[in-house]
This record gives C-alpha cells, sequence and structure tokens, in this order.
C-alpha cells in the first residue's frame, strides 16, 4: 500500500459533503471508512454537514432562546438519526467513488474483527446450540 495523504481541511470539508477526492488520497478515503475509528469518522463528517444549517436555523428561527435551541436540537437528532441509519451505506459509497470495488471496505472492516465474530459465535453455539 503506497503512502497515505490526508486531504487538507478544504478538501476534507469538500469531502463531507459528498465530494470525491483526487486519486492521491486514495489510501486515505479507504482508510477512513475501514479505520477502527471509521464511526467517530462519520460523525465528524455529519457534524460538519449538519453544524452551519444547525446554526442558521438557529439565528433565523423566530421566538424565545429556548425555542430555537429545542428545534434545532430536533433538527441535528433527526439529522444524525439518518446519517446513522445509512451510515455504512455512506462509507461504502464513498470508498466506490474512490475507485474500490462494491463491498471492499465492509469485507476489510469484516476481516478486522473476524477472530472477535469466531469467539462470538462459538460461545452463543455452547450456550444456547447444545444438545438437550
Amino acid at each position: 500500500m503506497s503512502e497515505t495523504v490526508r486531504p487538507n481541511p478544504l478538501r476534507w470539508l469538500l469531502y463531507a459533503y459528498g465530494a470525491g477526492l483526487p486519486a492521491r488520497h486514495r489510501d486515505w478515503v479507504l482508510h477512513d471508512v475501514t479505520a477502527p475509528s471509521w464511526r467517530w469518522r462519520h460523525f465528524a463528517r455529519a457534524t460538519a454537514q449538519l453544524l452551519p444549517i444547525a446554526v442558521l436555523l438557529y439565528v433565523f428561527i423566530p421566538g424565545e432562546p429556548w425555542v430555537r435551541a429545542m428545534a434545532v436540537l430536533g433538527g441535528l437528532l433527526i439529522g444524525y438519526f439518518y446519517s446513522f441509519a445509512y451510515m455504512y451505506e455512506s462509507a461504502e459509497h464513498r470508498a466506490v467513488k474512490a475507485g474500490y470495488p462494491q463491498g471492499g471496505a465492509a469485507a476489510i472492516r469484516e476481516e478486522a474483527h473476524a477472530d472477535e465474530r469466531r469467539e462470538q459465535e462459538e460461545r452463543y453455539a455452547a450456550r444456547w446450540r447444545q444438545d438437550g
């Protein structure tokens, strides 16, 4: 694997909003969607998308500050809900846009936890699949 080149902050922000990255960032995109912290990275991208909208809404919604804050909080909760509901698909889409095969990022994440999953399956089978 070649050297991973991180995008600069502006490119990362554009990436967070769905823009593709140049080919030199290809390895970084795979790292972004397969690293152990990939869920936190997704949260950071979602926050980058939602925060400007939340600030604008707070500024332009009429009413008491607590009403505006609750409206923005409700919007953020819905935004995060949908963002996390499609987290796996979003990560896969980013990897495909970077030139990796469909399902490749999920396979890498799965492979990283194969031993843990096998142990869980063995514990489950030992507890629940015994012949009586």
